[in-house]
């Protein structure tokens, strides 16, 4: 491991450190120590890193320019939601707060790189200088000379410095149009299965062994590695899970080479896990609270998923509960349940002989959205503006797959829902905001 992050500019004590902080990922980092070549060096002006979330790029380059103590300027896209943020947050890393306080109110590209070139004039690179943009991916909505300006900032500024891209999409898709200066490319694959126990171990409780922690990461893989390959959450899986997987040790009931009882142990509380894989809908703290809730509690709770507990936003509840009422309330009866001065109506009026059918049995039934809307800002207890936050909550309720989008995006009209939650799930959800669900369903008249 030591060998492939041999450097003659730098101190062998540094790289092994650098080594022992990045299992499984030597080779990127050697690859990447290569590009950075010697401290005094010019480095290539700009290097794009790419792979999926949690794959070690970030943590690769910042134990690298950490440990080497090479000067670095790290920038969140999410963070800096504007280019005066950009600049600013480089020229206080690299010049001090005065270099930042010589930028103008609105800042144009020309200003920062004027700026820059002052400073730099006063304060030469001894080493080369790196800018980390994290999340590069937000830079594709920012100024079209943005990003074009940052791949050869070296050049626009005569400095040594080097613009390092951390994305987890591929370059071609930030290639403009125009076309630019192209950056040198490094792919961080995803963690082997293997990767991912040998990384995992390596967070054994003190409490217990070695070997007994590392049975368990593999327990843990072999449930959770065909849907999530993310280190993160398996992290927090492994985390959320060891105490119960604990319990027959702490009670004396096995030893802990029994692998297989301690497996049928904690087999139905993996599969509950599973259902919530990155959701993170209730916290460690809530998630011990409700296994204690569903032992003390077995006929109440047992018979509700682990998705009754989702925590929402106050409107997109109301939205759920408007979009569960469109789905299975015929379109007709709306009126009767929504408009206060309907007249008198009689159910056998408007029943048709399909509809004598529990619509509960039949499905949900999809539904426009100018329905949806309609029916939330009637039950809603509150007036709110039809706004893009709404809106918005609308598409996070498609993307948790509590709704579902039956409509093509390249259809003229408007988009069709479905209602994807079953009954004791909005009844929950209900409940939670004090609305009788039950009196405004057609079927339960």
């Amino acid at each position: 491991m030591a060998a492939l992050l041999q450097h003659p500019g730098y101190d062998e004590e540094k790289l092994r450190r650098v080594a022992e902080q990045l299992p499984c990922r030597e080779v990127q980092a050697g690859m990447l120590l290569s590009l950075m070549g010697e401290p005094q060096q010019y480095s290539y002006p700009s290097v794009f890193i790419y792979g999926h979330r949690a794959s070690g790029k970030s943590h690769v380059l910042h134990v690298l320019l950490r440990e080497l103590e090479l000067p670095h300027a790290t920038v969140s896209c999410v963070e800096c939601v504007s280019v005066v943020l950009l600049f600013e947050q480089v020229l206080l890393s690299f010049f001090g707060c005065d270099a930042a306080s010589l930028l103008p109110r609105s800042p144009s590209l020309s200003d920062f790189v004027r700026v820059y070139r002052q400073q730099r004039s006063q304060s030469p690179a001894k080493q080369t200088r790196y800018i980390v943009m994290e999340k590069a991916e937000l830079l594709r909505d920012s100024d079209a000379n943005l990003l074009p300006a940052l791949l050869r900032l070296q050049e626009l500024v005569e400095d040594n410095v080097t613009v390092v891209l951390l994305s987890e999409i591929v370059w071609d898709k930030f290639r403009p149009n125009t076309g630019c200066f192209e950056p040198l490319l490094l792919h961080f694959p995803d963690y082997s299965k293997g990767e991912l126990q040998q990384i995992l171990s390596q967070d054994k409780h003190p409490s217990y062994s070695a070997e007994f922690y590392s049975s368990y990461v593999n327990i843990l893989l072999g449930v959770f590695y065909s849907v999530c390959r993310d280190l993160r959450e398996l992290r927090h899986l492994a985390s959320l899970n060891f105490p119960k997987f604990c319990e027959p040790l702490a009670e004396g009931k096995v030893k802990e080479t029994d692998t297989h009882k301690l497996w049928r142990n904690i087999e139905p509380h993996l599969k509950k896990a599973m259902q919530t894989v990155y959701l993170r809908e209730v916290s460690s703290l809530q998630w011990e609270q409700m296994q204690q809730m569903e032992e003390k509690e077995a006929g109440a709770l047992r018979g509700l998923s682990a998705h009754t507990h989702v925590e929402l936003p106050y409107y997109s509840k109301f939205l759920l509960i408007a979009a569960y009422l469109a789905s299975y309330n015929p379109a007709r009866t709306d009126k009767r349940f929504f408009v206060k001065h309907h007249g008198k109506i009689r159910k056998t009026n408007f029943l048709k002989k399909n509809e004598k059918t529990s619509n509960h049995l039949l499905g949900p039934k999809p539904f426009p959205l100018d329905r949806l809307l309609a029916i939330f800002y009637s039950v809603v207890d509150s007036r709110v503006a039809p706004t893009a936050s709404i809106f918005s909550q609308i598409s996070s309720l498609v993307t948790l797959q509590l709704l579902t989008q039956v409509s093509h995006d390249d259809q003229l009209d408007a988009p069709k829902f479905k209602c994807a939650v079953s009954l004791d799930f909005i009844c929950a959800i209900s409940r939670t905001v004090n609305f009788d669900i039950v009196k405004y369903l057609y079927d339960f008249l």
